[in-house]
């Protein structure tokens, strides 16, 4: 099969590894570069840096236009595969596959269609995930299932750690789907219509800390929330921002109002009071400077024990 394949981010880079290890990918669909820092450097996106490095020809467009069908047509592609491409694609896109296109999508649809859906099970807490590889359609995940793999969550998961582990295992997956799809063994089931639920499209914002939210809520955000956009607080005016903890479980004597830090102990970390329970935080990093376990942050920063965060 001639194949095009479009992504962008760094978890998509093993499915083009894998795609263009096995089959003709004809072109590479992938966003346009950044002009990043003061010296206003150009940045490739992960995908382009594989792309580049394979050898691969390599389209950047800002929009699907007209220019772009025909350059896409001239290829005479039989199928467009897509990871992370975060662009929408209308009809006159679609035909120029024979074959129609295929996605990956971090979830078990059609739970969490949408744009962060692997930041989603971990802030609700779900004892399971998954890839879905589904044929694309003209509205946003609602396309045929092609295959599923269930993730067993255990709750110590973060963003990158999960994206990791999907980036390879959906590789793997795409590979298998790929191979029914050209011997035409594939399989389709559509979409449960009473199981349907949307993520959103995350802002900076969201990673602010609700020191009311309870210790499970907050763990939660913390590890849904690395390593973009972070979760954060305040501390005397400047950003905290906390990449490491948990929930303290141990028995204690020590309490205060949401948000007061209360003091640390010696095996897990600083302790924080929430509006339920105590967190514990191992790894901080306070505005300017460099991220820093809790033993150093503590020697380092005067009258941080007893001080209310917050105050956003």
């Amino acid at each position: 099969m001639r194949i095009v394949f479009a992504g962008s981010p760094e978890i998509a880079v093993s499915s083009l590894e894998i795609v263009s290890s096995n089959f003709d990918v004809v072109a590479v669909l992938t966003n346009p570069d950044k002009v990043t820092g003061r010296g206003r450097k150009i940045k490739f996106n992960p995908v382009k840096s594989k792309a580049v490095e394979l050898g691969l020809n390599i389209i950047q467009p800002h929009s699907l236009d007209d220019s772009v069908r025909k350059k896409i047509a001239n290829l005479e592609p039989d199928l467009l595969v897509v990871f992370a491409y975060g662009k929408i694609f209308g009809p006159k896109f679609l035909a120029l596959f024979p074959s129609g296109g295929i996605n990956v999508h971090p979830s078990l649809l059609p739970g969490y269609r949408g744009s962060s859906p692997i930041l989603s099970a971990i802030l609700n807490g779900d004892d399971k995930t998954g890839i879905s590889i589904q044929r694309i359609s003209l509205e946003m995940d609602t396309g045929a299932i092609l295959n599923q793999q269930i993730i067993d969550l255990d709750g110590t998961e973060t963003t990158e750690s999960l994206s990791s582990y999907v980036a390879i295992h959906g590789a793997e997956l795409l590979l298998n789907t790929l191979e029914d799809i050209e011997s035409h063994k594939e399989t389709e089931k559509e979409q449960d219509k009473t199981s349907i639920s949307y993520c959103k499209k995350l802002v900076k914002e969201d990673g602010l800390i609700q020191w009311n939210d309870s210790a499970v809520q907050i763990d939660r955000k913390i590890r849904a929330y690395t390593p973009w956009p972070g979760a954060y607080t305040k501390f005397k005016d400047k950003k905290l921002m906390f990449l490491k903890g948990g929930v303290f479980k141990d028995k204690t004597d020590l309490s205060g109002s949401p948000g007061r830090v209360l003091g640390f102990d010696k095996s897990c970390g600083i302790l924080i009071q929430t509006g339920d329970g105590i967190l514990f935080i191992e790894v901080l990093q306070l505005q300017t400077k460099k991220a820093n376990n809790w033993k150093s942050f503590v020697n380092g920063t005067q009258n941080f024990i007893g001080t209310v965060l917050g105050g956003e």
